[in-house]
């Protein structure tokens, strides 16, 4: 799959094998950072180990003449930001599990993660060196998950760790290196560079900084980057170690300055022409977000697209109080179904709605449905950021039916149409092709993709769009209050003086 990927665009003979990218995940107490922290050691000479410190939040080993990055990410949500942003910068996921405490829920999500991600799999079993390790009973709980050991006949190696005594260490890497060659992962180290933001700060020395794993390409000094809303000229580079870098190759990850502000985490960036180029992409996206936002993904939109034909499945994160109700929900909805339309549970749990639920649903294009519970402050307010549809029921029965009638596509969308601005129209005016009237707005903001009114005497006259808007002699995206414009209105031109002309966009109401 990777290499299927990587190749769209790229000529074979300029693709060259590259390193892969690793991401540890798993229960916050069970060991991930210790582990990453061990890896590391191993690494490095006997006099670099005690003043090693870590800068960064990627870093890359060699393992027998071969390298591989690995990321630590400050919880799966983190990583799956990065997939509902657009970005698959992870090649493989190493899940940590302690051999004393077994699965615990945060391991169960991290697995939801990850099998999202359609990423290979490869567990950590580690704390191996205490007496209360039961290295078996992880092994067949984490069977019950839906991931099946090589021990017991599935494809997943388990490799028993302890980040303390550095035990098994050798045999992970190995492990990791043999599932990298397998994937041949390759990329075109000739290209603009492209590749995925994976932290960010400001720093009050040197101003926004952020972390980067270059995909494709190769990122240079002086290069012009737009990632999300932010742009610059990279005016320096550093590697995982804090020394200065000319250049950046795939999957390496690097510290970047140069950005006029700070982007978010899970941002993709590309490298482009030149600064001008980089700041009108970066404005132009700015003013996408402020006109339209975010697209909610609502249940009512899905089913839309599945009556359309447009899409083909029903991604689902169920809540619910109890795992008795889990299960029961569970049940109902796999025999929900078609031929037509698949059903896709993509994580169950018990409990209230949190931020790595809901983010996994935005990676996904899920909406999540809880029964008997709420969601968390936290996950409340990634769902209105992220634009998911968070369905709250106290009744099985109307949950059911919800998710039925979307898989049959029957949902009709709630609209609402919401009033951008007003302008009043001052005169007529003759141009090559029709008449457009001489307008002031008078409140709010009119923009060439709005969706228009003209109203004489209260009444609404005319409905449909912007066909021209300009300020003076120039062609504008968008004029606010109080100043003066010619608006085209499409199939309209019967325009009087005093006419209102009312500007909307429609919204779905999930």
């Amino acid at each position: 799959v990777a290499v299927a990927e990587e190749e769209a665009g790229d000529e074979d003979e300029k693709l060259q094998a590259r390193p892969p990218v690793v991401t540890v995940m798993g229960h916050v107490d069970h060991g991930k950072t210790s582990l990453l922290d061990a890896i590391r050691e191993t690494n490095v000479t006997a006099q670099e180990a005690g003043a090693i410190t870590q800068l960064i939040g990627a870093y890359q080993v060699e393992v027998n003449g071969h390298t591989i990055t690995f990321i630590d990410t400050p919880g799966h949500e983190a990583f799956t930001a990065m997939r509902a942003r657009g970005a698959n910068v992870t090649d493989i996921a190493v899940l940590v599990v302690a051999a004393d405490d077994g699965v615990m829920p945060q391991t169960i999500e991290a697995i939801a993660h990850a099998k999202a991600a359609a990423v290979p799999i490869i567990v950590a079993i580690n704390k191996t060196d205490l007496p209360a390790a039961a290295p078996d009973r992880v092994k067949q709980q984490l069977t019950q998950h839906e991931v099946v050991i090589e021990d017991f006949g599935g494809d997943v190696p388990a490799i028993p760790v302890s980040a303390k005594t550095k035990q098994g260490l050798d045999d992970l890497l190995e492990h990791i290196q043999l599932v990298a060659e397998i994937s041949e992962l390759k990329a075109n180290p000739e290209r603009p560079a492209e590749g995925t933001i994976i932290e960010a700060e400001k720093d009050a020395n040197r101003g926004p900084m952020a972390t980067v794993i270059v995909e494709k390409g190769t990122l240079r000094v002086g290069d012009a980057v737009v990632a999300g809303e932010s742009w610059g000229k990279l005016k320096a580079m550093f590697d995982h170690r804090g020394d200065r870098i000319g250049e950046a190759t795939p999957a390496m990850p690097a510290e970047i300055m140069g950005l006029e502000s700070v982007p978010r985490a899970g941002e993709p960036f590309i490298v482009v022409e030149d600064e001008r180029t980089a700041r009108e992409l970066a404005e132009d996206r700015r003013r996408q977000s402020t006109d339209g936002g975010q697209q909610r993904v609502t249940l009512e939109a899905l089913s839309g697209e599945i009556a359309a034909g447009r899409t083909k499945e029903l991604n689902v994160v169920i809540k619910a109080d109890v795992q008795g109700s889990v299960e029961a929900i569970r049940g109902s909805l796999d025999r929900l179904s078609t031929p037509e339309v698949r059903l896709n549970i993509i994580h169950t749990g018990t409990g209230a709605v949190s931020e790595s639920d809901v983010m996994l649903a935005a990676a996904s294009r899920a909406i999540v449905v809880a029964f008997n519970v709420k969601a968390d402050p936290g996950g409340k307010r990634l769902a209105e950021n992220e634009g998911i549809d968070l369905r709250n029921y106290r009744i099985i029965y109307e949950l059911i039916e919800d998710v039925d009638r979307a898989v049959k596509g029957l949902i009709e969308p709630v609209t609402l149409e919401v009033v951008d601005g007003h302008a009043q129209v001052r005169a007529i005016f003759r141009v090559r092709g029709g008449r457009i009237a001489g307008c002031s707005v008078t409140d709010g903001v009119v923009r060439r993709n709005s969706l228009l009114k003209v109203m004489r005497d209260g009444e609404v006259i005319h409905t449909s769009r912007t066909s021209s808007l300009r300020h003076f002699k120039d062609d504008v995206r968008e004029v606010t209050a109080g100043l003066e414009c010619g608006i085209g209105v499409e199939r309209f031109e019967s325009f009087q003086e005093g006419d209102v002309i009312e500007a909307f966009h429609v919204e779905q109401k999930g």
